[in-house]
């Protein structure tokens, strides 16, 4: 594997596990405000992601269907919204801010069902990095290196609040310093695995590539409907989660325009 490509994969879990450690250096919990910010802009990030990165890269893969090259984008992303409504009915997980665990019943630990619900979200995100540069290995003309690097930034520079988002509270939880950070830090483990998982089998899914971008793009718009956005929009400072994702938005737009 290209090492650059190995680094671009990397760049992620690199976001997450720098958010991951600030529980070494503040509170012992953010402030609702704060969160509500974090969230916002890590929901920013993902829905324009999920566009300009993934959605559009698919259609255009797609060009040559003609007035039909909206059909394979469609079908992924619908495969991907029923895949995490899947994962979310048969993983136990807790949310942030939330008393009520979702999934099946479990006797897992609250703090084991926190770092899972985290890594429910990690999952599409590894993917769509994965599928994207296995789309610039096959010498897709619509993705290139510089977009495939915009999208690993982005979604870096989203995961740093959710690294922080996950060991604060597990932290807050009464879980020592060290293992708080080890929590967050394995909540973005399976972006780097599924990112080269992803890659290695690039040659057998490169004829579904436009299927498995837009599978990405579905499956991320899935949480952020699902979670992030309410989330951010629970109770007072709800303006301030709607401000942080125009700018969270804007951000990817801008890094996937002009490095793309």
């Amino acid at each position: 594997m290209n090492l650059n490509i190995f680094y671009g994969i990397l760049i992620p879990f690199i976001g997450t596990s720098i958010g991951a450690a600030c529980v070494f250096f503040m509170k012992n919990t953010l402030s609702d405000k704060i969160q509500r910010a974090l969230t916002g802009f890590a929901a920013g990030v993902m829905v324009a992601a999920s566009v300009w990165s993934l959605i559009i890269p698919a259609i255009e893969q797609s060009a040559s269907m003609g007035k039909l090259s909206f059909l394979p984008a469609a079908i992924g992303f619908w495969i991907g919204i029923l895949f995490l409504l899947l994962l979310d009915h048969i993983i136990p997980h807790l949310h942030q801010n939330s008393n009520q665990a979702e999934g099946p019943k479990s006797k897992l630990q609250r703090t084991t069902m926190m770092v899972l619900a985290v890594t429910l979200h990690n999952i599409p995100e590894g993917m769509a990095v994965g599928v994207v540069y296995a789309g610039y290995l096959s010498d897709s003309t619509t993705i290139t290196a510089a977009g495939a690097l915009a999208l690993s930034l982005g979604i870096a520079i989203q995961n740093f609040p959710e690294g922080a988002i996950i060991s604060m509270p597990l932290r807050a939880e009464g879980m020592k310093k060290s293992k708080a950070f080890v929590g967050g830090v394995l909540s973005g483990i399976v972006e780097p695995v599924g990112g080269i998982l992803t890659i290695l089998a690039a040659h057998y899914i490169l004829p579904a590539l436009p299927y498995l971008l837009s599978f990405a793009a579905g499956a991320m718009l899935y949480v952020v409907v699902e979670e992030l956005i309410p989330e951010m929009s629970q109770g007072r400072h709800s303006d301030v989660g709607t401000l942080c994702f125009a700018v969270g938005f804007s951000l990817m737009m801008i890094l996937d325009v002009s490095l793309g």
